[in-house]
Formats: C-alpha cells, structure tokens, sequence
C-alpha cells in the first residue's frame, strides 16, 4: 500500500474529525452524526494501516486520533463500579481459567520437588546438619516457627505478610518476560524453603505442628504464587512461541490478560494474608483453623471455575486493548 497516497485520500476526513472531537460539548445534531461516522471510519482506516502497511508514525497518530474519538462518541465513562464489577466477574476468573493448565502443572512439579527434598532431609541427618547447627535447628523446631506467627501484632503480621507474598507473586510474574527464568527461581526458591522447614519440623516429631500452623493460609497462599509463576511462565513461552500472531502482538495481548492476574492476585493475597495474621497463630483448634484454610481455598477455586469457564465459552481473554467499532466495508 502507498502510505501516502493513502494519508492523502483521507487526510480530510481525519483533519475533521480531529475537529469535531475538539468541539464535542458543542455539536449540534448533524454534526454528532458526522463524528460517529467519521470515528468508524478512522477505526477501519486504522485497521487497513496496521495490516498492510504497519507505518509506526501513522499508525500512532491513527490510535491516538481512535481513541479520543471513542471517548467522544462513548460520552460520559461509565461507573468505576460497574469496571469494578467487570473485572472481579470476568477478567480475573476468565485467565485464572486459562491458566488452569500451566497453573496445575507448575503446582504439582513444584510440591513434587518439595516432597522429595524433604524426604531426603529426613532420611540424612549429616544434610541437616549442613544447613544449621544443632542448637539452631532445635530453635527453628520448638520455637520459631511457631512463635513466628504470633510474635508481632494480627494487623500489622497480615499487612507484613500481604506486602511480602505480592512482591514475590509480582517478581515471578512480571519477569517471566526473560523467557520465565526468573519465575523459575522464585518457584525454586519459595517450594525450597516450605521443603527445608517441613523437613526439620517432620524429622522432629513436629509434622503435625507444620501442618497444622501451615495449612489454614498456605492453601490459599501457595495457590496464588503458583498461579503467578503459571502467568510468568505462560509470559516467556509465549516470547520463545507466539504462535500465529506476531510476537509483538502476542506479548501485547497475554500481557494485558496478565495485568488481570496481577490486580486479582492483590486481593488473594490480602485474603490469605488476613488468615495468616488472624488465623493461624490465634486459633487454638486445629482442625478450625485447617477448616478455615480448606474453605477459602474450595471458594477460590469455585470462583475460578464458575465464573471463569462460561467467560472462556463466551470469548473472552481478558485482554483489556482497546477494540473500535469499525465501518461496514465490502469485499
């Protein structure tokens, strides 16, 4: 396509509507009629450009020149609430749903390493005694690990442990984009040390104290670090294999799909954060406190499903890009 016959033949029109959209609060009835169809016309100008001929200027100018006129067509935003409501309902549930694969299979290699590690720390007490002294492991197994949940004050242990999980839900999310290497080692890193600890606490005669203080918030937790490195995973595959799409355009897309997991995720992990400060070190009963875990776990996961499934029928991605109306057009 010659780009600039093209910008010539519909200059006009965009100069117009740039004009229109300026004045938008004053148009009179003919002239609002003139935006829309202009607008739709831009929109598929756009589209034209991007497909045959993807000139980075024009196609900037062209977006830019889209979007306002959207906004100007679309009037006033609609409620915060109803985006609120959209995103807890749709965007967030629809890619956890996608992610279901890459989210399970990065759950089950991750506890199968930790459980393997973990035998072997039990079965060699000369390993154990590589990784700490035999005063400091006795420390770890009678006291701190679980003094560490009762040591600081409910409210400010919830908002340590929530500050803390989303960093490293964000780091293996966000730097999956090095081909999920990173990811990889935040995975490592986080089943290593549930391994290390379960390991001396089990070779103690400990492990029910382990599983009873680690259950009631880690069911929840570890579940929404898996589904971070999952996305993070999902992220640095899709660099190494866009499939059809052009990996720009496919970075573009899962990525704005991800940013759902990433605000979804804040609010999880607030969740399992509060029942750690809350729950776990305050809760007396164990078997209420693993109850309490076992409940916020199943309404997540039936969260997911429910309302992710029927969004994945439907359509939709999650992806959050800007998609115009575009003018009919014939062969």
């Amino acid at each position: 396509m010659d780009v600039d016959a093209y910008v010539a033949a519909h200059h006009a029109e965009w100069s117009r509507l740039e004009w229109l959209i300026n004045h938008s609060r004053r148009l009179n009835g003919a002239e609002i009629d003139e935006l829309v169809e202009l607008y739709q016309r831009a929109a598929t100008h756009l589209s034209v450009v991007r497909s045959s001929s993807p000139d980075p200027l024009l196609v900037g100018r062209l977006s830019s020149l889209v979007a306002r006129g959207r906004a100007a067509v679309a009037g006033a935003q609609a409620p915060m609430w109803r985006d609120a409501a959209r995103f807890l309902t749709r965007s967030f549930p629809v890619v956890a749903y996608r992610l279901r694969w890459w989210w399970l299979s990065t759950a089950l290699l991750g506890n199968l390493f930790s459980l393997i590690y973990a035998i072997w720390l039990v079965r060699n007490p000369e390993v154990q005694a590589t990784l700490g002294t035999e005063w400091e492991i006795k420390q770890l197994v009678e006291h701190d690990f679980a003094n560490y949940y009762v040591e600081h004050s409910a409210q400010s242990f919830a908002f340590q442990v929530w500050v803390n999980n989303a960093w490293v839900s964000a780091t293996a999310l966000i730097f999956g984009i090095l081909l999920g290497i990173p990811t990889l080692y935040v995975l490592f890193v986080n089943q290593l040390n549930l391994a290390a600890v379960g390991g001396f606490m089990w070779a103690h005669g400990r492990g029910d104290i382990f599983f009873g203080l680690i259950l009631p918030h880690g069911l929840l937790e570890l579940t929404a670090v898996y589904l971070a490195c999952a996305a993070g995973f999902k992220i640095g595959w899709t660099v190494i294999d866009p499939g059809p799409r052009r990996r720009g355009q496919a970075l573009a897309e899962e990525g704005r799909a991800i940013v759902a997991v990433a605000l979804g995720l804040v609010l999880v992990l607030l969740v399992s954060g509060l029942i750690e400060g809350f729950v776990t070190g305050h809760v007396h009963n164990t078997w209420l406190r693993i109850g309490i875990g076992v409940v916020a776990e199943i309404a997540f996961l039936a969260y997911v499903f429910v309302l992710g499934r029927p969004a994945a029928r439907a359509g939709e991605t999650g992806d959050a890009a800007l998609r115009p109306d575009l003018a009919p057009t014939a062969g």
